[in-house]
């Protein structure tokens, strides 16, 4: 007999068939033995009946065995269905049960609220539970509508290197490799490899891994992060992109509530809706939006801080009912050099980062198509022209005016689901104190 996944009982009610999966939860009532198992698409009640062939697997089978099922799938009477759960109106009858792994007890009781540091430390274990596999299940989404979105609007799909001769930023900390005696480092960016292919298919994205070496130790830092980018050429400006991504989101929320909205309540939080019109400041305007709202004076600084981000946030959901919020027209100093300055707004750029619930999970841009102007900001921002050689060729030989985004995957995850830390958010998270163990350790 084929196994049957669990999602599909559903269609086999009074007939036999063979699951397998783990033992969710084993209940001893009377001579009865109850189950929940789960396989990779959902949980289903088991009851093995007195005198059943095996009750003798039943009894020594505990949480986190691996088991196969042969049985009988029958409706639950009425007053022992579960309304809105899942399979709450079916069980299996068990018939026979193999034990084809054993576990040994779990160091925790799964179902306490563990602190942040034993959650990572059993990762193996941890991402077990209904919750996680929400988190990750939700992320997948995520991806999956990047994809489909960008796809349709005639994107190719490029894979980026990870190991790089040069930093895109120009200066972020970086990972430094040794690359067969030569210094190389990890990516923190698809950037630059992402403009130039705008040169070759006009409408790319990327989805991967990048490397940041800051050391921060912070809810919202992770020292590798899943980057979701794309580049698009023959655009206006950057509102272009402003739009591209606003749609993307649109997608992405229409397809967690068409499909993820069992995720979503085991976190009591619900899936935002995107407004036609994301509500948009230039940085100066929020900065004196802040200070008139929320009495905070942060005018003149070039970025803004987590706490402002926040208050921006505040201000944005209360008076145009929006969890997103676009900030314009940073500092040209403070933007990489191939981020475009606005020829109207001399000093500024026509930039953007995209705040949600109070965190920037997006940064993106117009950037400087024009090869001259490029080669002139890479020695202005005190870098070498000759160690962008590679990238400058795609610019020296025709390119049209372009930009795009790079979206971090873990933020947005973690404020979906109101997680407490961005590390929550990612699968193996790396930062400054773990990379699987803790360095201190």
């Amino acid at each position: 007999m084929e196994r049957t996944y669990i999602k599909d009982l559903h269609g086999h009610i009074g007939k036999e068939v063979k699951i397998a999966g783990w033992v969710d939860v084993r209940r001893d009532q009377g001579k009865m033995v109850f189950f929940d198992f789960r396989d990779a698409t959902g949980k289903v009640q088991g009851v093995v009946l007195p005198g059943s062939d095996a009750m003798d697997s039943a009894k020594e089978s505990r949480g986190e065995y691996v088991v196969e099922v042969l049985g009988k799938v029958n409706e639950r009477p009425g007053n022992a269905a579960k309304e809105g759960l899942a399979n709450g109106d079916i069980e299996i009858e068990v018939l026979g049960m193999e034990i084809l792994s054993r576990a040994e007890e779990l160091p925790f009781d799964r179902e306490t609220e563990l602190n942040l540091d034993t959650y990572l430390d059993n990762l193996p274990l941890t991402l077990r539970t209904e919750k996680a596999r929400s988190i990750f299940r939700v992320q997948a989404s995520l991806i999956q509508s990047f994809r489909w979105f960008l796809i349709q609007k005639n994107f190719t799909e490029i894979q980026v290197p990870k190991l790089v001769g040069g930093d895109a930023e120009g200066g972020a900390e970086v990972f430094e490799v040794d690359y067969f005696g030569k210094r190389a480092n990890l990516a923190t960016s698809p950037q630059l490899y992402k403009q130039i292919m705008v040169g070759v298919f006009e409408r790319v994205f990327s989805t991967g891994n990048v490397y940041r070496a800051e050391k921060h130790a912070t809810s919202r830092h992770l020292n590798e992060y899943t980057s979701l980018d794309f580049e698009m050429g023959f655009i206006k400006d950057h509102t272009d992109i402003m739009k591209t991504t606003r749609d993307y989101l649109v997608n992405a929320m229409s397809n967690l509530k068409e499909n993820r909205a069992e995720n979503f309540a085991l976190f009591n939080m619900e899936i935002p809706d995107v407004p036609d019109e994301i509500p948009t400041f230039k940085l100066i305007d929020a900065q004196e939006i802040i200070k008139k709202e929320f009495d905070e004076d942060c005018a003149g600084a070039p970025d803004l801080e987590p706490q402002h981000e926040r208050l921006i946030c505040e201000y944005a959901k209360e008076k145009h009912n929006s969890d997103f919020v676009f900030i314009t027209h940073y500092p040209r100093k403070k933007r990489p050099f191939y981020t475009m300055e606005d020829e109207d707004d001399k000093g500024f750029t026509k930039s953007f980062d995209l705040l949600f619930r109070g965190l920037e999970i997006a940064t993106g841009g117009q950037r400087v198509h024009d090869y001259k102007k490029l080669v002139e900001n890479i020695k202005e921002w005190g870098l070498n022209p000759e160690d962008f050689a590679f990238y400058l060729q795609a610019f020296k030989y025709g390119m049209p005016p372009e930009g795009g985004i790079g979206l971090g995957l873990e933020r947005l995850t973690e404020k979906l689901l109101g997680l407490s830390n961005v590390k929550e958010a990612a699968l193996f998270p790396r930062d400054m104190n773990r990379i699987d163990t803790r360095l201190s350790e």
